[in-house]
């Protein structure tokens, strides 16, 4: 009986009140972020009038992380999770702090925000894959679509809450103001996950087999989904879909500002999307998906390709009302749908490298989508409208400003759904959930929900 007891003792830290935990913190911390961010962007335009700082803050944003995921994903494998999602918001800590700083001493520069963007991107490349990867240790298999789609909703909570919040916070106190939030918002999290229990993966006979120094191990991602091809695929179809959904995505504020010619209207519409969004992974959390999970993922992607078709064929406030209403709705699904199939088809002790190497090609081409996007638009999607062949084209997307960028979307979600289609149509994707086999249930379910209610 005791060496009973002893086993279930750990289970009180961790589990689904663990997994809930990370989340609300994690989410508070995205919102600090994008509040501090939104104020930043508020002052330096206001101070440069040029949007170039903004656009090399993203890019400072993102490459740190680019390059550092795989390190990030092998870490998460060698290291105790815990230690390495506090690792990232101690370091974004770190960033905030010196920015702060920069500002109070009256000697802030636009290259030291560049420098903080990289140094925060570099600690951020280190919360997904450990994040991600401590899902499988917290979540029973059944409740993981659940998991997955309350992620989901931290994204688009933020984009909502941080707005409204940004503005009054700026005004009231400022932009050091804002990152005193921001850095309170990390330090909770901080303080969370190094008080919170995440069970350490066995070593399973899939990462005995890829075993290698730390920098060889970078790459063991890619030869792991290479040997469980239709894992490969799916990874493969998920980055092409990801670049071109990105490069419509991008597209949305001119687009809508062309279409609209109001900045109050596109506000509305933006934060319609983001409630879409979060309306979507609040159904996916209370229903908990199809099985097999790969309908709803797939069903989730084409949902996703085709309301994007009619927000490029909308051409008025009403029908973008309802279209970027609906738009991201079904992304939920497919999102949530996936990262759970990864989670139960990949070894957990595998799985912060896997993560990290499926993050990193996402990544890696939303930058390119943003490059070829925007030059398109502008030599020549927009400038098409004005020739004579456009009159074959103006019944669908009008003959006004917007009206390339919107034929342009809808090539970039058609594109999507042929690739959608014929993923979904071939055998192996079909049946992925029944070739490859399950990994063991890394979370026990019912001696955690009995803890949990004594608990309460």
């Amino acid at each position: 009986m005791s060496e009973f007891a002893a086993r279930e003792r750990p289970k009180r830290t961790g589990g689904m009140r663990t997994f809930y935990t990370i989340v609300l913190t994690q989410t508070l911390s995205i919102i600090g972020s994008r509040i501090s961010g939104l104020a930043i962007g508020i002052w330096l335009y206001n101070e440069t009038g040029n949007a170039t700082p903004l656009a090399l803050v993203a890019f400072f944003g993102m490459l740190p992380q680019v390059l550092a995921a795989g390190f990030a994903g092998v870490l998460a494998d060698r290291w105790d999770r815990r230690y390495v999602m506090a690792l990232s918001d101690g370091g974004q800590a770190i960033g905030t702090v010196l920015l702060m700083l920069s500002f109070l001493s009256g000697e802030f520069q636009v290259w030291h925000l560049y420098a903080i963007a990289a140094l925060q991107s570099l600690f951020g490349a280190f919360q997904g894959p450990a994040f991600t990867s401590s899902i499988t240790m917290l979540v029973p298999d059944k409740q993981r679509d659940r998991a997955n789609s309350i992620i989901q909703l931290s994204e688009p909570a933020a984009g909502i809450v941080a707005p409204a919040i940004a503005g009054f916070v700026f005004a009231l106190v400022g932009v050091v103001g804002t990152l005193a939030v921001d850095l309170l918002t990390f330090l909770i999290a901080f303080l969370v996950i190094l008080n919170v229990h995440i069970p350490r993966p066995q070593k399973t006979q899939d990462a005995a087999e890829h075993q290698r120094s730390i920098l060889a191990d970078m790459t063991t991602g890619v030869r792991y989904l290479w040997q469980k091809r239709p894992l490969f695929w799916a990874v493969l179809f998920l980055t092409l879909l990801n670049f071109l959904i990105a490069g419509s995505g991008v597209l949305m504020t001119p687009y809508i500002l062309a279409r609209t010619g109001s900045e109050a209207q596109l506000g509305i519409l933006l934060s319609l999307m983001n409630l879409g969004a979060l309306a979507g992974g609040i159904v996916m959390g209370v229903w908990g998906g199809t099985r097999p999970r790969v309908h709803g993922a797939m069903i989730g992607a084409i949902a996703l390709c085709i309301l994007m078709m009619t927000v490029g064929l909308a051409q008025s406030f009403p029908a973008l009302l309802v279209a970027m209403a609906l738009v991201l709705f079904p992304n939920m699904f497919a999102n949530a749908s996936f990262m759970s199939i990864m989670q139960a088809k990949i070894a957990p002790d595998m799985q912060g490298r896997v993560f990290a190497t499926i993050s990193q090609g996402a990544m890696l081409m939303i930058p390119v989508a943003y490059l070829l996007a925007g030059p398109l638009a502008d030599k020549v999607f927009e400038p098409a409208v004005q020739t004579g062949v456009w009159s074959v084209f103006a019944p669908f997307f009008g003959s006004e400003a917007g009206a390339g960028m919107g034929m342009q979307i809808f090539i970039y979600a058609g594109l999507a759904l042929v690739a959608s289609l014929a993923m979904y149509a071939m055998p192996s994707i079909r049946r992925l959930e029944a070739t490859l086999p399950d990994f063991a249930p890394a979370a026990e379910e019912e001696p955690e929900l009995v803890v949990e209610v004594a608990a309460v």
